[in-house]
């Protein structure tokens, strides 16, 4: 008995050494949330008048009812549903960002439990899963929280309340707990990058206000990151809370105690062990050149070589974000008298990759390293920097000849310029000393005629008039003496013209 051939289903074919391409394929900026509530008829809110509208002594009362209100949610999902009650609660949230930020007594202490219940409505959810079980942050879209128009307010109305002049940490430490914090850190791991930048500052302000939470933070940072390098090597806000510890970090008093040690040893060098570091390079360069020595050269060298070893494997979008000043600090340690530190940064000109970045980026790179290059190439005492900053000049030409001839046109016509004022203000210096050696001589010849002619007064008036006249030549030598010292070191060469 014959049996027809099957055709074997058909197989995508999938290049095992180019996962970027697969991975681009499925790039797709989606939407997605787990806030919303199943509901069996549409969700109906009572119209209440504006808080303008009615008479100041009404208005707390109508505060209230306009924050239970907002504790109702919605499912953006589903983008037909509840259409214009959804609106009816974006404007109501604009209402009371705009109030509470310009009225003043709003804050009373009934207000607290309340504004507190309504952030907690909207903001502690459970996060939706990822679109991807294998979501990169590297190559892949974020999922964007669909009840962002919602979400977005009652973050802003939360900040203004943190930040508002009238709010009282000694009432708010009542709702505003370690259950709350906890919960806050969870949204860390949101997928949406601007949830995250929400996040941050509000973590910043509860960090600020709160001085009996601080501990409580830190640890629970410490926690996330203690999973993150040691169990699970996944969490979106790793980059956001670094940025928060650095500011934490930059208060700390010393001698450090042993906790902040432990956590540099155990949590922070770590992380420069795990896969997805390249997401966090741009705080931690950030946070290197907050810290870059000024006095001690060998420690400028080291910060050098691990900056280049952190540029090394970075992303493109995140040098991009840290470019500027790097290059600016990088200007000042190639123009470094001390040779060692500028033949350190003139190397990564040596590095393929940082080449590349270079190269990428000339037209904002250039501009701000030439001025150093070209004056060194011209000034600096040591041969051998002389000729590496040479090659960086030639590499330069050679990516943006166009920028690079208006950079050369425009420097040495500043040069002229400046050595044209210095000449005009020497001959100015030149016009005073003859001058000054004018009445110099008068005053000498008037003096010593003053003197003969006075031989016959007191002996009281002659002393008088003879201390007056001294301090006057005293006061004539120590500005022609100023004025040839000046001269004499510009001709040297040991002051700037």
């Amino acid at each position: 008995m014959s049996s027809a051939p099957t055709t074997p289903p058909s197989v995508d074919k999938v290049d095992g050494f180019s996962r970027k391409s697969v991975r681009k394929a499925r790039q797709k900026r989606s939407q997605s949330s787990s806030q919303f509530r199943s509901q069996g008829k549409p969700i109906e809110l009572t119209p209440l008048p504006l808080l303008k509208d009615v008479p100041s002594s009404e208005q707390p009362e109508l505060f209230l009812k306009k924050l239970q209100q907002c504790c109702v949610i919605f499912d953006f999902m589903d983008t037909l549903s509840d259409l214009k009650m959804k609106e009816y609660k974006r404007s109501t949230l604009n209402e009371l960002v705009d109030y509470i930020t310009i009225s003043r007594g709003c804050l009373t202490e009934q207000t607290y439990p309340e504004v507190v219940r309504m952030v907690s409505c909207n903001i502690f959810r459970t996060l939706p899963p990822s679109d991807s079980n294998e979501f990169d942050p590297e190559e892949d879209e974020p999922t964007l929280e669909a009840s962002w128009p919602h979400l977005q307010l009652v973050y802003e109305f939360f900040i203004r309340f943190l930040e508002s002049q009238e709010f009282q940490p000694s009432i708010a430490k009542k709702y505003i707990d370690q259950k709350f914090v906890l919960q806050l850190l969870e949204l860390f791991d949101s997928e949406d990058p601007r949830e995250r930048d929400y996040l941050k500052t509000v973590l910043h302000r509860i960090y600020g206000k709160f001085l009996g939470l601080r501990a409580f933070i830190r640890k629970q940072i410490n926690n996330i990151f203690l999973r993150f390098v040691y169990e699970t090597e996944h969490f979106n806000g790793v980059a956001e809370l670094l940025e928060i510890l650095g500011s934490i970090i930059n208060g700390f008093a010393l001698p450090l105690k042993a906790e902040h040690k432990q956590f540099l040893v155990k949590v922070l060098i770590p992380l420069h062990t795990v896969r997805s570091l390249s997401l966090f390079h741009a705080q931690v360069i950030r946070g290197l050149m907050k810290f870059w020595p000024k006095t001690c050269s060998q420690k400028e060298v080291m910060f050098l070589g691990e900056l280049e070893e952190i540029l090394d494997v970075i992303e493109p979008s995140q040098f991009v974000k840290i470019q500027e000043p790097l290059f600016k600090q990088i200007a000042k340690c190639v123009s470094s008298p001390h040779f060692q530190v500028a033949e350190r940064a003139l190397y990564y000109w040596n590095n393929e990759y940082i080449m590349s970045l270079i190269e990428e980026n000339s037209n904002v790179i250039l501009p701000i390293m030439f001025s150093s290059l070209y004056r060194i190439s011209k000034e600096h005492w040591n041969p051998a920097i002389v000729a590496l900053v040479y090659n960086v000049l030639k590499a330069f030409m050679e990516m943006n000849s166009t920028m690079f001839d208006e950079l050369t046109a425009t420097y040495k016509s500043d040069r002229q310029r400046l050595s044209k004022a210095a000449g005009e203000k020497n001959e100015e210096t030149s016009g005073t000393l003859g001058s000054l050696q004018l009445r110099l001589s008068r005053t000498f010849c008037v003096t010593w005629g003053s003197h003969k002619q006075s031989e016959g007064y007191c002996m009281s008036s002659d002393l008088v008039s003879e201390k007056k006249k001294e301090k006057e030549r005293e006061e004539l030598w120590k500005k022609l003496e100023d004025l040839e010292l000046k001269r004499g070191l510009r001709r040297d060469g040991i002051i700037p013209t």
